[in-house]
């Protein structure tokens, strides 16, 4: 079946799949059976590709240590591959279990990208949990930076007293004169 319309006849192919012959202008060729394609048929069980172990990759994970391990070829290798993996020195249950989050209900996974350490207890958190209040943060001593402790309220407490009232926008200038520094015609 040639692709294309009367005007333009090599323009675009038929889908190869029996019983769609679908003329595609944009038509996907698949790698194992070298057949064209429409973009309905283009995955190898859409089209029931004959060639279909040809380079499919499959990724399996173990269930003892969680690593992901990729087979290529066909299924029936998948129990074999596992056993061997297990019976390698690979295979390790203690590499399963990632760490969480140690506040109390918190089930969050710790990852590179989503734990932070405590500037003041050193706990290492989610980033949900990165403030002092939200993890019940336990100081350590009293040589934890001032910040951490508190001192910097006690440095803004004491500016504050230092105003005495005053306004601080404007110091230096008399109260008494309100004459604008423009005017207006």
């Amino acid at each position: 079946m040639a692709g294309g319309t009367e005007a333009f006849p090599d323009l675009g192919k038929h889908c190869q799949f029996s019983g769609c012959h679908q003329l595609d202008f944009l038509p996907f060729k698949c790698q194992a059976c070298r057949k064209v394609f429409c973009l309905e048929h283009k995955s190898c069980k859409s089209h029931e590709c004959p060639k279909l172990e040809h380079n499919s990759r499959k990724v399996i994970i173990c269930e003892i240590c969680s690593t992901s391990i990729e087979i290529t070829g066909k299924e029936d290798q998948e129990k074999m591959i596992l056993e061997k993996h297990e019976k390698s020195g690979d295979c390790d249950p203690r590499k399963k279990k990632k760490p969480t989050c140690p506040v109390r209900r918190c089930k969050e996974t710790l990852t590179f990208s989503n734990r932070t350490v405590c500037k003041a207890c050193g706990l290492e958190v989610c980033l949900k949990h990165r403030f002092p209040a939200d993890h019940a943060c336990k100081q350590v001593s009293s040589s934890a930076p001032a910040a951490a402790r508190g001192g910097w309220n006690d440095k803004f407490l004491a500016a504050f007293n230092l105003r005495n009232g005053k306004d601080c926008g404007k110091s230096g200038r008399s109260s008494s004169s309100t004459t604008p520094s423009l005017k207006a015609y």
